[in-house]
């Protein structure tokens, strides 16, 4: 602003040595009257010199890296300022990967998500996990709200949950296990970090999702958690099960005698779990706090009878947060075309049995830059209700992320749909509609004469030929007098 008043200020086209002109009275031709003297005023152009074109230009330039600083503001909410300390790794990883974190404690009054109907972040780090409830206007209802317009939210519990993270939760289909339960596998157990109650596990890398995009690739040691157990709806197919407990592992309060049968029990013990909405909007839910620890990240895991070794975790959190935070699987669809075989423009229709062609680009996102998807598994549909053509996009050879195929229109005509609805685990949801007329064939495209109706044409001819024999001998034929 002060830029921009300067600016203002230096090329108003009034030098500073001119007289106060506001003074006085003009008439209708322009000339002012100041203490008996005539001024004829003019308006002159402003004289841009170098160095305010360079003060624009600077200005121009902050007004864009606010702009790219703004799409990473990314909200940290605490319920102790310890945890600033404990999982300072996990924040430095953040602000190194260029994200501007601003940290609140979770029942501050003034916390707000927006302002005058503008969301003030983009993404949200809930790591309160004693919070009863929320301060200022957050609520479960309200992130909800946030993720609904294309929030990220990171949220992390723990056994003594407090209300806020339990609502939370059910808001996106996770349930918390009851207070003071924690997972418990007598098998595969951290030896350096055990007091005999086998509740800080060492989880076997096969237990994560098989997504590249979310959990990353060759994570190959153990993974230190210590914390609650999930529970999600098996039928919900926005939830993801990115990682799990082993077969052995169970969830109750390690301090009771079990009398009855554990909340969560072997794989369906959930440890992390993600959410992609329809709008690919991202949530991940874990109820260790302790995951994205700098002890957890640091330390050496060692199952027992195993050889120790550096736990997966720093991998782990970092691909976690890339992911819901949409640094990975996001994937862009344009350029889409389609046309008759042979010509390059998209008619206003096409014609039944026509052979058409039809091109896109998939391109995924990769350390902040686009480049070109590969897959072998894109779909093309040729939709009228139902697809009457369903076939495979194939990559065209040397091409960046074009995709290509030829098929047939089918023998029927209506108004027609090019769809493309992909959805892979881990990427976000590709959906694109083109709506095209198919007409039938005209007139004059018909073939003169089907061969399966010459039979009906030698008949006809067969018949008029007979006629036209009947008729010269009826005409000519004349019978003979009896006298002859």
């Amino acid at each position: 602003t002060g830029i921009l008043r300067q600016l203002l200020k230096a090329n108003s086209g009034v030098s500073s040595n001119i007289v106060n002109l506001s003074e006085g009275k003009t008439d209708n031709k322009g000339i002012r009257d100041y203490k008996g003297f005539k001024i004829k005023l003019k308006m002159r152009l402003p004289v841009w010199n170098s160095k305010l074109f360079a003060e624009a230009l600077l200005l121009v330039s902050m007004l864009g890296l606010a702009i790219g600083q703004a799409s990473k503001s990314t909200l940290i909410l605490l319920d102790n300022l310890a945890i600033k300390e404990t999982h300072s790794e996990f924040f430095k990883d953040l602000q190194s990967r260029g994200y501007q974190l601003t940290f609140k404690m979770s029942d501050d009054p003034g916390l707000s998500l927006k302002k005058y109907g503008v969301w003030l972040y983009q993404n949200v780090v809930l790591f309160a996990p004693g919070t009863d409830e929320l301060g200022g206007d957050l609520s479960p209802e309200a992130v909800a709200e946030f993720v609904d317009n294309g929030g990220n939210v990171l949220i992390a519990g723990s056994p003594n949950a407090g209300d806020a993270i339990r609502d939370l939760a059910a808001e996106f289909g996770v349930e918390l296990d009851d207070p003071g339960s924690l997972v418990i596998d007598h098998l595969n157990y951290d030896v350096g970090r055990d007091t005999g109650r086998h509740t800080v596990i060492a989880v076997d890398p096969s237990n994560l999702i098989d997504s590249e995009a979310i959990v990353g690739a060759g994570n190959v040691a153990p993974i230190l958690y210590e914390g609650s157990s999930l529970l999600v709806d098996p039928e919900n197919p926005l939830v993801l099960e990115i990682l799990t407990a082993s077969s052995s592992a169970y969830s109750y309060d390690p301090i009771k005698p079990i009398s009855e049968y554990p909340h969560t029990v072997g794989k369906n013990t959930v440890l992390v779990a993600g959410l992609q909405a329809r709008n690919n909007a991202r949530v991940v839910f874990t109820g260790s706090l302790e995951l994205f620890s700098d002890a957890f990240s640091a330390a050496a895991a060692q199952r027992s009878g195993k050889a120790p070794g550096k736990s997966g975790n720093e991998a782990l959190i970092k691909s976690l947060s890339q992911w819901v935070f949409k640094e990975k699987g996001v994937l862009r669809l344009s350029n889409v075309t389609h046309h008759k075989a042979g010509e390059t423009q998209a008619p206003v229709a096409y014609t039944v049995t026509e052979e058409v062609v039809y091109s896109v680009v998939l391109e995924e996102l990769r350390d902040g830059v686009w480049t070109g998807y590969t897959a072998d598994d894109i779909q093309l549909e040729f939709v009228r209700i139902d697809p009457f053509v369903r076939t495979t996009l194939k990559r065209q050879p040397g091409s960046s992320g074009s995709y290509q195929s030829r098929f047939t229109i089918p023998d029927v005509y209506g108004v027609f749909q090019f769809k493309i609805d992909y959805q892979r685990k881990g990427f976000t949801h590709l959906s694109s509609v083109t709506q095209v007329s198919v007409r039938p064939l005209q007139h004059t495209q018909y073939e003169r004469f089907i061969p399966g109706a010459f039979p009906y044409y030698a008949s006809a001819f067969s018949m008029m030929l007979g006629v036209f024999i009947f008729s010269c001998v009826f005409l000519h034929y004349k019978e003979k007098d009896k006298s002859d």
